[in-house]
């Protein structure tokens, strides 16, 4: 006979039960642990949107105040501003021409800002013969060179002031000639702000490796107007030295440091790297191109205090209108054509 089993000692049978009884005893523990954990889960993500709250609280309190010192939404500003370079890069690296039709694009959407604020001021502008003197400029200066350009820019400021002065002889509305006369220097101003400086990127659009220069001092304009901003913000809070407080109450000394040193710098690495220009012939360029940025955007600003507006349009978030970003753009396309024709023979084969 098997031997009786010693105390202690347990066969299959009381093993199995033995295990059945402690599977029965861990179950409500299981049951508990899932309970905590989920409380615990609960707990976590109730903190984590807490401080997402909180932090998204303290980034609309700092936004707010950049919105306040500056005058615009930094991040729809920013996220606007790469949208259109990516455009332009790639328009200018891929298709020449594509570029043209973003420059008429932006042409025409700044004659119809321009236009409409001068119309809300009191004056008389005919916006069908400036656009389409407008796309005539445009394309005279890339198919057809600058000497026709030139005869093109003639016969585009003498239609549009003998459309106004037609246009006002049929409206017969008592209109005093001093006025009249205002009108047609408005019609031939918009013609060669808009249109024309617009056309000079197309001309340099269209010489050998000119696509390179189109991109640099547009690289330039946006890095002395970026230059300016950051320093401006950092150094010169509360427009502790403005440049013209009659003008533009926010530019700042400070600022223009910054710009000055941004170009500058952007301008040396441009010649080397892009331009295949000395460095020294890109320090030329940078800081030509940031005067005529720092006069395209003073000048901007002057027209609009007299047109008493704040922004040409809303149309841009963050930026106001088009020509609120073309100011200094417009300008440096005419002195970017005038240093091709210096600095480009200096360029290293």
């Amino acid at each position: 006979m098997p031997d009786a089993p010693e105390i202690g000692d347990t066969g299959p049978l009381d093993k199995r039960g033995t295990r059945r009884a402690e599977s029965a005893r861990r179950a409500p523990v299981t049951g508990e642990n899932a309970t905590a954990i989920e409380a615990q889960l609960r707990a976590m993500r109730t903190d984590a949107e807490r401080n997402i709250a909180h932090a998204r609280a303290e980034f609309d309190q700092a936004n707010e105040r950049l919105k306040q010192r500056t005058g615009r939404d930094l991040i729809v500003a920013t996220l606007i501003g790469v949208a259109i370079g990516v455009i332009v890069v790639a328009s200018l690296i891929f298709v020449k021409w594509l570029f043209v039709l973003f420059a008429a694009t932006a042409m025409v959407l700044g004659v119809l800002e321009f236009s409409r604020a001068l119309q809300v001021a009191g004056r008389k502008v005919d916006v069908v013969p400036q656009l389409a003197m407008g796309f005539l400029l445009l394309l005279s200066g890339f198919f057809l060179g600058p000497w026709v350009h030139w005869i093109a820019l003639l016969v585009a400021i003498a239609v549009v002031i003998v459309w106004r002065l037609t246009a006002q002889m049929f409206a017969d509305d008592g209109r005093a000639h001093i006025e009249v006369i205002g009108d047609v220097l408005v019609a031939s101003f918009v013609q060669l702000y808009v249109p024309f400086l617009t056309s000079l990127a197309t001309i340099l659009l269209a010489q050998p490796r000119g696509e390179w220069w189109v991109l640099a001092f547009l690289i330039l304009a946006v890095a002395a107007d970026t230059g300016a901003y950051v320093s401006g913000l950092t150094f010169g809070r509360g427009g502790r030295h403005p440049m013209a407080p009659r003008i533009s109450p926010k530019k700042t000394w400070e600022g223009f440091a910054g710009a000055c040193a941004a170009a500058l710098i952007a301008g040396a690495l441009l010649a080397v790297f892009m331009l295949q220009v000395p460095w020294w012939a890109g320090l030329i360029f940078g800081a030509v191109v940031l005067a005529t940025a720092t006069v395209g955007d003073l000048g901007e600003s002057m027209v609009k205090r007299d047109l008493g507006i704040k922004d040409m349009s809303s149309w841009l978030p963050g930026h106001g209108g088009v020509l609120d970003r073309l100011d200094s753009i417009l300008p440096s396309a005419t002195a970017a054509l005038a240093l091709y024709y210096l600095l480009a023979p200096l360029g290293v084969s």
